[in-house]
């Protein structure tokens, strides 16, 4: 009979488009994550993010926890879960109360947080996260501890994530399916967010844009947090069947040959290079093609034409629209693509790097790519322990001087906590 997890071990679990990925980790005393085991297998029932086979993914989950567990040496039970699909809106809420020039209490605080969870009405969405981030006095922001200070008035930043009920809980039905426990279901943007930018850049401003296999998700960070989001329905996998469609392949084929010979930009000797394609049929007389390797190129650059256009149209809409300073960090699977931070801040017009995941000991390298920051990110989200609004109890106590931004119109009401 195989070990029970230790005390504390945490478990993420990313669930894409074109793979399953698990990664089983163990915090120190200091805070550091030390990677105990991980598993990855193929996904087959993941479309634009969004479950549609539910018996393959479960069947991928299963054999991808199982994987970690065999190298960890011991079984888990629980899981922090990505979830990477199109829907999701972020917002802040802002709420502020009198206290009358005290000293702020404990208690001060604690009636605030649960009046902010009263406040939060995400109508028909589910929230995924509500946690305070920064609290203001007499709307001095940017306080991080306000125990213990005197103030007027005491108001609390609440940054929330939202999205359609339905997927989540096909997501949760599916990890549970598979034996397993949701600890908790994360934004896929706040976990990679947290993997691939440092605290200096969330503050000052910096957009990820996440390249995954059937999705693009497009995040702007400011002043420390998430603050605006979209999605594009294309990514790698487009790509993919681009080459094959092109050039008479399979996609297995198509994507060795993206991964092996594809770039985002072009040289003078792409034209005189060779690579041999199978054909879609491995008939005894079936015969392969020949293409030089700028043919290969050409057709992924006019797919890459079409989905930089539109992160550049998500970017404006977000108000992501100062070149000056303000960096575009690529990650995903599709920012594996050779050239591909070169060819954007060409078409961006703005300084652009990959991100890879930071700060876990005993990564192996095969999961230390961009395609792997959501994993990486969710053991980090996790170790970090959160605060969320939601584990409150209701109260009734109203705030005055409420604000919000355009997404969520209905503050002020009962937070629905059973979705």
């Amino acid at each position: 009979m195989a070990k029970v997890a230790p005390e504390g071990i945490i478990t993420a679990l990313d669930i894409g488009t074109s793979k399953v990925s698990a990664l089983i980790a163990k915090p120190g005393e200091g805070g550091e994550l030390t990677v105990l085991g991980t598993g990855q297998r193929e996904s087959r029932g993941v479309k634009r993010g969004y479950i549609a086979d539910m018996k393959a993914t479960e069947t991928a989950v299963r054999e991808a926890v199982e994987q970690a567990e065999r190298i960890a040496g011991f079984n888990i039970e629980d899981v922090w879960v990505s979830f990477s699909a199109g829907g999701l809106v972020s917002d802040i809420v802002k709420l502020e109360v009198d206290l009358g020039g005290h000293r702020v209490e404990q208690s001060d605080i604690d009636a605030l947080l649960k009046a902010g969870r009263n406040a939060i009405d995400p109508g028909q969405r589910m929230v995924l996260h509500a946690q305070p981030m920064r609290y203001t006095l007499d709307g001095l922001g940017g306080v991080k501890e306000p125990k213990g200070l005197h103030a007027d008035r005491l108001g609390v930043e609440i940054h929330v994530v939202a999205t359609e009920g339905s997927p989540v809980r096909n997501l949760d039905l599916c990890v549970r399916s598979a034996h397993l426990e949701t600890k908790s279901i994360v934004a896929a943007p706040v976990a990679t967010g947290l993997a691939c930018l440092s605290e200096e850049e969330r503050e000052l401003g910096v957009a990820l844009v996440e390249i995954g296999a059937g999705i693009t998700n497009v995040s702007v960070f400011a002043n420390g947090v998430l603050t605006g989001l979209a999605s594009i329905a294309m990514g790698a996998s487009d790509i993919t069947d681009d080459v094959a469609s092109a050039f008479g392949t399979n996609r297995a084929q198509a994507e060795r040959l993206k991964c092996f010979y594809g770039s985002a930009n072009m040289s003078p000797r792409d034209n005189h290079d060779m690579i041999d394609v199978a054909p879609v049929r491995a008939d005894e007389d079936a015969e392969g093609t020949r293409i030089t390797r700028a043919q290969l190129i050409t057709t992924i650059r006019q797919r890459l034409e079409r989905l930089v256009a539109e992160i550049s149209k998500e970017l404006r809409r977000l108000n992501f629209d100062d070149p000056v300073g303000r960096q575009v960090v690529l990650t995903g699977g599709g920012a594996e693509l050779k050239g591909i931070a070169d060819y954007a801040q060409q078409a961006l017009g703005r300084p652009v790097r990959v991100g890879r995941a930071r700060g876990l000991a005993a990564l192996p390298d095969a999961h230390s790519g961009p395609g792997f920051a959501t994993l990486a990110g969710l053991a980090m989200f996790a170790a970090s322990n959160p605060v969320d609004l939601r584990a409150l109890q209701p109260t009734q106590q109203m705030v005055s001087r409420p604000s919000t931004g355009a997404l969520f119109q209905r503050l002020l009401t009962a937070f629905r906590a059973n979705y």
